[in-house]
């Protein structure tokens, strides 16, 4: 992490779960964190939390809808004012509607793919230009992406949702080769994990009982899982690109 230390990430979808553990991570290695979501009081507590630790780098916590444009660009700009600009991106928000495509809402629809298509897609792009105006050239873009963004899987009702990540999976190879083209050595990454447990079940419109049976019938990976699977891409040699990684849990 060394090279890291000292650089800016912005994670958004901070305030739980993945998000949590991959901005407090970072900070504990020495980089400065701006972690970016909708519940910005959740983000704040893990920042009191982080004082009681051997916390190296920073968390600072900012509110914001990753599904509006300005408000991507108002994160964007404040992160560069106050702190230098961004050399890590994870877009780590999402979210995942189980309905039925036959009886799935428009409002639903646009949900998922506008915070985990369109939002995504976005927030590259404001990075990604922050970044060259600066000429920043090693920078590190991350999409946590699903296994269920490169298979079909037999679930009931997780069609839209395995849309969106199919979707992610297509804009990452994409950004690979606009970023080869553009001669930079800035690196993207896709982590496809498969079941983590996290609040996502319950996030998702399942009653509490059977969002818990989800994760009690199946081996889980842990969020913490995740956010070492990001170091270890993070921090590979400058040469080297993990373009992919899909992470089960063990038995899964």
């Amino acid at each position: 992490m060394d090279r890291w230390v000292g650089r800016v990430a912005i994670v958004t979808g901070a305030s739980v779960g993945i998000g949590a553990a991959i901005a407090k991570t970072l900070a504990l290695k020495g980089m400065k964190v701006v972690g970016v979501a909708r519940r910005v009081e959740k983000i704040q507590a893990l920042v009191e939390e982080l004082k009681f630790e051997n916390l190296k780098g920073e968390l600072h916590a900012i509110k914001g809808d990753v599904t509006n444009e300005e408000e991507i660009k108002r994160i964007v700009q404040w992160t560069r004012e106050n702190l230098g600009g961004t050399d890590v991106l994870v877009n780590n928000a999402g979210c995942g509607i189980l309905k039925k495509l036959s009886e799935i809402s428009l409002a639903d629809i646009r949900k998922v793919l506008d915070l985990n298509v369109v939002g995504l897609t976005l927030f590259t792009r404001d990075v990604i230009q922050d970044m060259k105006s600066r000429g920043v050239n090693d920078g590190h873009i991350f999409h946590i992406n699903s296994v269920v963004g490169h298979e079909i899987i037999d679930y009931p009702m997780i069609e839209m949702y395995s849309a969106s990540k199919h979707a992610v999976t297509v804009l990452t190879e994409g950004l690979r080769r606009e970023l080869r083209d553009m001669g930079t050595k800035t690196r993207v990454t896709s982590i496809s994990p498969g079941a983590v447990k996290t609040e996502f079940a319950l996030a998702s419109g399942l009653p509490e009982e059977q969002a818990r049976k989800v994760y009690d019938g199946i081996p889980c990976l842990e969020s913490q899982d995740v956010a070492d699977a990001l170091v270890y891409a993070l921090t590979a040699p400058p040469h080297v690109q993990v373009h992919e990684m899909i992470i089960h849990a063990t038995g899964e």
